[in-house]
C-alpha cells in the first residue's frame, strides 16, 4: 500500500515538475521577445502524448487529451478573435496533455485569475485602464454572442474591437503565475 502512495508522489512531482518546468521556460521566453516558442510548446506536447499513457494508461491518454483541447480552447478563440498569441493556446494545449481533466480544470481557473491580476495591474501601471476595461467588455459580448446566439463568422469578427488598439501582456506569464497557484493548492489541499 504504502508503495502505490510513494509510486503516486512521485509521479506527481514529475508531472508537476515538468509543468512548472516548461511554464517557466514559456514565461522568460515571452517576457524576453514576447513569443512562445514552438520549439518549446511542440515538444512538451509530444511528452506529454508519451507521459500520460505511461502514468494512466488509455485511460491517462484520454484524459489529457481531453483536457488538452479544454485548456487549448479559450486561448484558440482569443487567438482568433481577439489579437492574442496563439503560444499561449499551444502551451495550454501541452499543459492539459500532462495534467489530465482534474488539476487541468484547476490550472485553467488559475491562469485565468492570474491573467485578469496582471492585465489589471499591467493597465493602472501604464494608464490603460479605461480602454483595457472596454476592450474585455467587448470581448466578452462577442464570446456570450458567439456561444449562445446566431452570429455568423463575419458578424462576430466585426464586433470585435481592432486588434491594433488593444495592448497586450506577456500572458506566458499568468499562465505560469496560474501553474504555481494551481500545483500549490493541489498540494496543499491534497486534491
Amino acid at each position: 500500500m504504502w508503495m502505490n502512495a510513494l509510486w503516486d508522489h512521485d509521479l506527481a512531482a514529475c508531472q508537476w515538475g515538468a509543468v512548472i518546468g516548461a511554464s517557466l521556460a514559456a514565461a522568460a521566453c515571452d517576457l524576453t521577445s514576447r513569443r512562445i516558442p514552438n520549439l518549446l510548446t511542440g515538444p512538451f506536447f509530444l511528452a506529454g502524448l508519451v507521459w500520460a499513457p505511461l502514468a494512466g494508461g488509455l485511460a491517462g491518454l484520454a484524459d489529457g487529451l481531453a483536457a488538452s483541447i479544454l485548456l487549448a480552447a479559450p486561448f484558440i478563440f482569443l487567438f482568433a478573435f481577439a489579437g492574442g498569441g496563439a503560444g499561449d493556446a499551444k502551451l495550454m494545449g501541452a499543459l492539459g496533455m500532462w495534467l489530465g481533466l482534474r488539476s487541468g480544470v484547476a490550472v485553467l481557473l488559475a491562469v485565468v485569475l492570474s491573467g485578469l491580476v496582471l492585465a489589471v495591474a499591467f493597465a493602472v501601471a501604464k494608464s490603460w485602464l479605461r480602454p483595457a476595461l472596454a476592450n474585455v467588455a467587448s470581448i466578452t459580448r462577442v464570446f456570450v454572442y458567439t456561444a449562445f446566439g446566431n452570429r455568423n463568422l463575419a458578424e462576430t469578427r466585426s464586433l470585435m474591437p481592432d486588434v491594433k488598439e488593444m495592448h497586450t501582456i506577456p500572458y506566458g506569464l499568468a499562465i505560469f503565475a496560474g501553474v504555481c497557484l494551481a500545483g500549490g493548492g493541489i498540494y496543499v489541499w491534497g486534491a
